[in-house]
């Protein structure tokens, strides 16, 4: 165990916690659900089954290193040592979203209510979770090492996306660049870039084939294959949404894969509201205006998931 001085176990507020932090008590957003026609009691159940679960998990993991609690909301500025060991305890989302912060530290995702969450990032359920944790503390633990994005710019700034990155404009005005890839440079305007890791291709960029296949379908063609590749693949993948051909935009590069060796450039011509950000998370971006250059590429650092 002298490997980690602590287990950080990352939490989430359930919805009916931000409806009470909202309305301040927990009548108020009864009464507010309840007169816009839902169902209190399925908020009810979901907060009661993750706040049993939280208290189950503190008593299971007593295995000799104190227990600190973290909401998600405070990743992005907890001051990681690379001396704990992350206890993630949520939906998937909360493993993509934390796994950006936390280094080459190991998780161990936890689904607090399998029969409401898939739990595909998340391999224990609470009865196991000590076990999972005793593994890694007793080197024992077996981890998928997961392909994270990276985009660096060009004052320095850098972000990592687990399952993918989004570059383009803030709202739903075209997104205006200069795009680099293979040697060739072309002035674009589209509704933005997605560029996915082989963890996120079955999610954002599979809709983008959803669509390009109806529409192909629709029209009398012959529609692709979508993009599916591994968690472990160095490579990620880059779509171009929507892209408009006129007379200062082109169309000619809108989808290929980003390695260490082929990275991808993209030059802002957005005076302001172009955004750089990773995972859905708006809240958390980089402001990509103009005069900002953009590369992206699969990134050193990787995810480690523990499995067993």
């Amino acid at each position: 165990m002298a490997e980690y001085e602590k287990i950080v176990l990352v939490t989430r507020r359930t919805r009916l916690a931000e409806l009470v932090e909202r309305f301040n008590t927990r009548s108020q957003a009864r009464f507010y659900l309840e007169h816009a026609g839902q169902d209190f009691e399925d908020y009810a159940r979901e907060d009661d089954t993750y706040r049993r679960s939280l208290d189950a998990l503190h008593k299971l993991l007593e295995l000799g290193l104190p227990v600190q609690q973290v909401d998600r909301s405070l990743v992005p500025t907890f001051l990681f040592t690379g001396k704990e060991l992350v206890v993630t305890v949520g939906q998937d989302g909360l493993v993509a979203n934390v796994a950006k912060y936390v280094g080459s530290q190991p998780i161990v995702g936890v689904n607090p209510d399998p029969e409401r969450f898939d739990g595909v990032l998340l391999p224990f359920g609470v009865d196991k979770a000590r076990v999972a944790v005793r593994h890694v503390l007793e080197d024992q633990a077996r981890f998928r090492e997961v392909t994270l994005a990276e985009v660096v710019l060009s004052d320095g700034q850098r972000l990592l996306g687990f399952n993918d990155l989004f570059l383009g404009a803030r709202t739903h005005v075209s997104a205006r660049y200069t795009l680099h890839y293979e040697r060739h440079a072309e002035s674009q305007s589209s509704s933005g870039i997605i560029v996915s890791t082989g963890a996120g291709s079955s999610g954002w960029l599979s809709s983008v084939f959803t669509l390009a296949q109806g529409l192909t379908e629709a029209t009398g063609g012959q529609p692709g294959q979508p993009w599916r590749f591994s968690w472990e693949d160095p490579r990620l993948a880059f779509v171009v949404r929507e892209p408009f051909i006129s007379r200062h935009s082109a169309a000619s590069v809108v989808a290929g894969f980003v390695s260490a060796q082929q990275e991808l450039e993209v030059e802002s011509r957005m005076p302001s509201g172009g955004v750089i950000f990773s995972d859905g998370v708006e809240e958390d971006f980089l402001a990509f205006n103009a005069g900002t250059t953009a590369r992206v590429r699969p990134a050193t650092q990787r995810a480690r998931l523990v499995v067993r």
